[in-house]
């Protein structure tokens, strides 16, 4: 079976809910948001093959698999806009004999999600494959923070899969040219990647491919898989964008020194951790944020940022995280009286500055 397949064999049905026709506050009151993993990759490296894993699974779960196919040449804000119903933009539903929903989308993401989320029969999670888009960025951002989607679903997680055999390649192609390759931005963004295909190579060369994803991305999760096997809880559910799911990323935090990288390739991607033993000024943190992601003051591109932060005159940890230009600061919850209250920020980006970064954080303090 080839990594590029089409989805298995299905019957189409008719959504529950006619398009535009919105749950009342009685049917909506006790809902919960469904999550949504972002699945990008390279051509080959084994999206198809892990959809249709999933889709074939017999895991209970029932889940929406959303295969797009708008490319970087319609733009992601037209794949974003709900055009209503005389759109026509979800071209088929079709149920799976596991229970499992796939659809196929052109245009409107958004109003996919959206009747998706309005099906009587309950789902578990919804997985949207990238067919065509470079950089999941906007997507998430979407995802992530969007108001047009209210609480219905959430961003859950970012899976970046990657072809062991080629990887190497697709890292190093282009080094010479003012672009880098795609293949560090899906690195970059993913909160999960599955290294795929490791059967294709050595143990010594799967370690060594792993440390290269970790130079780029320290924070990420990576998984080795052959035809794309994995554990599903390694991929649903991760939470990874939720203020109140901050054991993980503390404890990727306690290892501070180690997630400092330098960059392997030449290409000035790489992950870099600092951090601030004062209390900071929330205000304070939020202009030296902006300034950094949306003015470009210090001639960074950070894709990704996380962070604990002991803010002054609040005994509330909180936690920050950014995709690009967009970025939250949320209370998550009590320090405890015996812990260390230091603010530790990861910054994964290209061109990062640990001097001015140290010194811009050191200037926050109240």
């Amino acid at each position: 079976m080839a990594d590029d397949e089409e989805a298995p064999m299905a019957v189409q049905i008719q959504p529950d809910i006619p398009v535009g026709k919105t749950l009342s506050a009685e049917e909506s009151s006790d809902a919960v948001s469904v999550g949504v993993t972002v699945i990008t990759g390279y051509l080959g490296a084994g999206k198809s093959t892990l959809v249709n894993y999933i889709l074939n699974g017999k895991h209970g779960k029932k889940i929406a698999v959303i295969l797009n196919e708008f490319g970087e040449e319609i733009g992601v804000e037209r794949a974003m806009i709900n055009e209503g119903e005389g759109g026509a933009l979800v071209e088929e539903w079709v149920e799976l004999a596991n229970g499992c929903i796939c659809c196929t989308v052109k245009h409107s993401l958004v109003q996919a999600l959206e009747q998706l989320v309005q099906r009587k029969d309950r789902l578990d999670h919804i997985l949207l494959e990238t067919t065509g888009l470079a950089n999941p960025a906007p997507l998430a951002s979407i995802l992530w923070l969007d108001d047009q989607l209210e609480s219905e679903v959430k961003l859950d997680c970012i899976v970046t899969v990657v072809d062991a055999k080629n990887l190497r390649f697709q890292l190093n192609e282009r080094r010479d040219s003012s672009s880098f390759p795609e293949a560090f931005n899906q690195i970059a963004f993913a909160d999960t990647v599955i290294m795929n295909k490791v059967d294709l190579i050595s143990q010594e060369e799967s370690d060594e491919l792993e440390k290269e994803i970790h130079s780029i991305n320290s924070l990420a999760n990576v998984i080795r898989s052959v035809r794309c096997r994995v554990d599903l809880s390694s991929i649903l559910d991760c939470q990874a964008y939720d203020s109140t799911h901050v054991s993980r990323l503390e404890s990727l935090l306690e290892a501070n020194k180690s997630l400092t990288t330098t960059d392997l390739h030449d290409s000035g991607v790489r992950t870099l951790c600092i951090s601030e033993p004062q209390p900071i000024n929330l205000d304070k943190v939020r202009l030296w944020l902006e300034e950094i992601l949306w003015d470009k003051k210090l001639d960074m591109d950070v894709y990704r940022c996380k962070a604990v932060l002991n803010i002054h005159n609040s005994d509330q940890m909180h936690i920050l995280q950014a995709v690009k230009e967009i970025y939250e600061i949320v209370p998550a919850r009590k320090w405890s009286d015996e812990e260390n209250r230091v603010n530790k920020i990861v910054f994964i980006g290209h061109k990062l500055d640990e001097e001015a970064l140290k010194t811009g954080l050191r200037e926050c303090r109240p």
